[in-house]
């Protein structure tokens, strides 16, 4: 995942420069060097380098796509599976980073959990996950074919859990600006079968996901506005719901729901509450 969100920042030409961190070393500069393959073929003006988690304190934003050794038994709730092998290398990273002033966006799954856990370890308060803005762009893709228009003409947002507990905002989805029946039921079905469609065919979703992370990268950056739906603070979880990017600055932008919506989007917040409580033991938070 990270090597795909690399390569996309890089085409894209959106930084300046690139630092390139990972925990083998062997893969830091063998990507490194590959992207400055990329960007000399793409005459793209991205500098790639390679670096330490120490450097990355001088940079706008940091992404973390981390991902530890372990094999996904879980039947149910699979993004989750990952959780207690990845949460100790994320706790680590999170406590290199203490003091960090820029934007973290988290990419590792279980990202809505990941992302509350590097915003305790580190004591960080910009912390973006990167999920719900992937799940409403397939969303509007997949509605889009319904209504057999292009997915530019439709507004509507998926919010909650990136994963099992996913909320569609049927209630306030709008085709032309017009409200359009939504056959809730049968998208939720596809979004939950696009993941498995996808590692079926090449193991792993990576370009999905690195669209989200330059789409997101753009307006936290306040080279653009617009609205993401991230994963952020709510109560005492985090979970995924439409932020609007002001010149960087981000404001909720939570729709009206449906009372349907709004238990979902309480049971998908209840949930996360209890999968938080099953992670390892939490390192000791910085003072904020």
């Amino acid at each position: 995942m990270g090597q795909s969100v690399a390569t996309s920042l890089v085409a894209a030409a959106l930084p300046g420069r690139l630092l390139v961190v990972s925990r083998q070393p062997a893969q830091v500069h063998g990507l490194t060097a590959d992207l400055q393959d990329l960007a000399q073929a793409a005459r793209s003006r991205t500098r790639i380098e390679a670096a330490d988690v120490a450097d990355l304190h001088a940079s706008d934003a940091v992404v973390i796509a981390l991902r530890s050794d372990f094999k996904n038994t879980a039947v149910r709730d699979l993004r989750r599976g990952g959780a207690a092998a990845n949460a100790p290398a994320l706790d680590a990273l999170a406590r290199e980073l203490r003091g960090y002033g820029g934007t973290v966006l988290v990419v590792t799954n279980p990202v809505d959990l990941m992302a509350r856990r590097f915003a305790d370890v580190s004591g960080r308060v910009r912390v973006f996950g990167i999920g719900s803005n992937l799940d409403s762009a397939r969303y509007r893709l997949l509605l889009a074919r319904y209504a057999r228009v292009s997915p530019d003409r439709v507004h509507g947002h998926v919010i909650g859990e990136h994963g099992d507990r996913a909320v569609v905002c049927a209630s306030t989805t709008t085709v032309d600006s017009h409200p359009v029946a939504v056959p809730v039921r049968t998208v939720l079905d596809e979004l939950h079968q696009r993941p498995a469609l996808i590692r079926s065919g090449i193991g792993r979703t990576r370009c999905g996901p690195a669209g989200a992370v330059l789409s997101t990268l753009r307006k936290a950056l306040g080279l653009v506005d617009g609205v993401e739906e991230l994963s952020v603070p709510y109560g005492d979880v985090f979970l995924g719901i439409p932020m609007r990017f002001t010149g960087g600055s981000a404001t909720p932008c939570l729709p009206p729901l449906a009372r349907s919506e709004r238990l979902g989007l309480d049971s998908a917040a209840g949930s996360l509450r209890d999968a938080y409580t099953l992670l390892p033991a939490l390192p000791e938070r910085i003072a904020t």
